[in-house]
């Protein structure tokens, strides 16, 4: 798994103190500046501490199971703003690279709000899923019709936990950031059916 975050601090360099401070508990592999620097922080074969608690396609180690990429934001609760060229160049240079050497399917490049519904956000509806699909990195459903099925399946199927407002939620926040509600519309269950059946979950 590729999970992608923010870093909700004022700064990179009070974020990569913090990621690189023992005593915080708290780690990832890469964090990148608005600007593009890149700084790799664990080796890829260690274990990072960047997801917490978590769960996906019923697995609860996140941290075990993926490699983590910190993006130098202020967050939601800092003056939260969009992700600079740079630095979604950077990351697509990054991640081509990561995927190169780990084959990790595409529907498994997620946010950290993906596997920790309600608990984070990140990295938000104005990160831009969108561009890193069309560079090849992770899904974006695209505007064909399907046929709806179970929605709380769907949503299990896909990796989920449930179909709470909280994961619903952090399914938009990923699949259609410009309406987040929590709510199951028919434009929610359709764009997840479409990427149940483009990933080969289906």
């Amino acid at each position: 798994m590729l999970i992608i975050h923010y870093t909700g601090m004022v700064s990179a360099e009070a974020a990569l103190d913090r990621l690189c401070d023992p005593a915080s508990e708290v780690s990832a592999h890469y964090l990148i500046d608005e600007d593009g620097t890149t700084w790799r922080l664990v080796p890829e074969d260690r274990r990072a501490w960047h997801a917490g608690r978590a769960f996906w396609a019923g697995e609860t180690d996140i941290n075990s199971r993926s490699i983590g990429i910190e993006l130098a934001n202020p967050g939601h609760e800092h003056g939260y703003r969009p992700f600079p060229d740079a630095q979604m160049k950077a990351l697509e240079r990054l991640c081509r690279d990561i995927l190169s050497r780990f084959p990790i399917p595409s529907h498994l490049v997620l946010g950290h709000a993906d596997v920790a519904p309600g608990r984070k956000h990140d990295p938000g509806e104005l990160f831009d899923w969108q561009r890193l699909a069309a560079a090849g990195i992770g899904l974006w459903p695209d505007d064909r019709p399907f046929d709806l099925s179970d929605f709380a399946d769907d949503m299990r199927r896909f990796g989920y936990e449930n179909d709470s407002a909280e994961a619903v939620a952090a399914f938009q926040l990923h699949f259609r950031p410009s309406d987040v509600t929590g709510i199951q519309d028919d434009e929610t269950r359709t764009r997840l059916r479409n990427l149940i059946i483009r990933a080969g979950l289906a």
